[in-house]
């Protein structure tokens, strides 16, 4: 194939993850990086996030997200590693030997750029109203929480004076408080779900100390509103998830956030062949991050969504340095290699990485996962292989669906598992 511009490495997205990833390629030894992102800045989401709290466990400190973002941005700008700015990837290739990128953008149009490895970083995006099915009008002022935050803190516009929120993830929550602080009057947060979808600290701090109430097992049933939203219908939901008739609150409001759910931008990934896991709607990946196309690699929330930014640069830099390896020394995987296939029981929705190739593992695999109910006691993550034998057990005083649990799991116990296949479970 033709190609305008061969590079080592390709990095897809400038937020959090691509930065970390092309970072940490580049101290690995690779000096031909090229960082893709389509908006006109570097920064991703962080750009938005004025608030502090980002960065208490990966620099051990307060910082606003676009404080963390710059710290990354700053060093990129040291190290000189090229960046194409208000550059859209329309499409990834994927061959033995090379990796192609086709790119558009104003200044240098269309290129077919090659790489011998690329790193997906694309991020998600929220899932919208129509996706959700609400009922009623399509009146204005129904907005996704992260719409609504760059309006408010990048734009300087007020999106509404009277709000309702659906859902209760970190964006909603922290728009709950932003709202309030600029004199709109947040009436309530309404959760489908019988438990939060964020973080305690942003129930605490964006919720609680503002007197906003949180229904759990609510949900919105429909939107009334001519020109703009002038009311909406709130109900209580059974254990199914369907609103239960004569429970109907009212509620006149202006302005409706939507923070029901991000879902991984993985339309490139799949154009190339990339395996997806449905549970996570990111890629399935082995425990280096390589995908299971041979040179892709995948971190950030492109992989899974993420509660912590902190964790989202240490699995970008994990996937920076396994591409910078892949690049120097070529697809060196022990031929042969024992792949464990990592399963979950009912009680947890999913785990990354979902392979791993146990000679491959130097000193320890981190395996992250996510509970699917609450556990207000003590509980144990038990992993088992085929024969049920108990490889390693990890205990929590507890554990919430919100907020992502990681463990790690030593070489020297994945040698002594039998069979392709290790299971994660919670006992307790």
């Amino acid at each position: 194939m033709q190609f305008t511009k061969e590079y080592e490495l390709i990095v897809i997205g400038g937020g959090p993850a691509g930065l970390a990833a092309a970072l940490e390629a580049h101290k690995k030894g690779l000096t031909d990086i090229l960082l893709i992102e389509r908006d006109k800045y570097l920064g991703g989401i962080l750009n938005q996030c004025i608030h502090n709290g980002f960065g208490l466990h990966y620099f051990k400190e307060e910082l606003t997200g676009p404080e963390y973002s710059k710290r990354f941005m700053d060093q990129l700008a040291e190290n000189e590693i090229e960046v194409a700015l208000d550059t859209m990837a329309l499409s990834l290739e994927n061959s033995d030997d090379w990796r192609y990128v086709h790119t558009m953008s104003m200044t240098d149009g269309y290129q077919i750029l090659r790489s011998k490895a690329v790193i997906l970083a694309m991020g998600c995006r929220e899932r919208t109203r129509m996706q959700i099915q609400i009922p009623g009008t399509r009146a204005a002022g129904i907005f996704n929480a992260g719409q609504a935050q760059l309006y408010v803190n990048l734009e300087g516009y007020m999106v509404g004076k009277k709000v309702i929120i659906l859902g209760s993830g970190d964006v909603g929550l922290i728009m709950a408080r932003r709202m309030t602080l600029e004199g709109a009057k947040v009436v309530a947060c309404v959760e489908v779900m019988p438990h939060p979808g964020g973080l305690n600290r942003n129930i605490v701090q964006c919720l609680k100390d503002f007197d906003i109430p949180l229904y759990l097992s609510h949900t919105i049933t429909d939107i009334k509103g001519h020109d703009r939203v002038e009311q909406v219908t709130v109900q209580e939901v059974d254990q199914n998830g369907k609103p239960i008739p004569g429970t109907e609150t009212y509620y006149d409001v202006d302005t409706v956030l939507l923070s029901v759910g991000l879902i991984p931008e993985n339309e490139l990934s799949r154009e190339a062949g990339v395996e997806i896991d449905p549970r996570t709607s990111g890629p399935i990946v082995y425990e280096n991050s390589e995908t299971l196309s041979k040179g892709i690699f995948a971190c950030g929330n492109v992989l899974h969504v993420h509660d912590l930014v902190d964790f989202v640069t240490e699995e970008a830099e994990s996937a920076g340095y396994s591409a910078a390896c892949f690049v120097q020394e070529g697809d060196c995987v022990t031929e042969e290699a024992k792949i464990l296939n990592l399963k979950t029981d009912s009680n947890i929705g999913y785990s990354v990485p979902q392979k791993i190739r146990v000679e491959d593992v130097d000193k320890l695999v981190r395996v992250f996962f996510r509970v699917k109910k609450i556990y207000k006691e003590p509980a144990k993550i038990v992993f088992r292989d085929e024969t049920n034998k108990e490889i390693a057990s990890y205990n929590r005083p507890f554990m919430f669906p919100a907020e992502m649990e990681n463990v790690s799991l030593p070489r020297k116990l994945l040698d002594k598992i039998t069979g392709t296949e290790l299971t994660i479970s919670v006992e307790g």
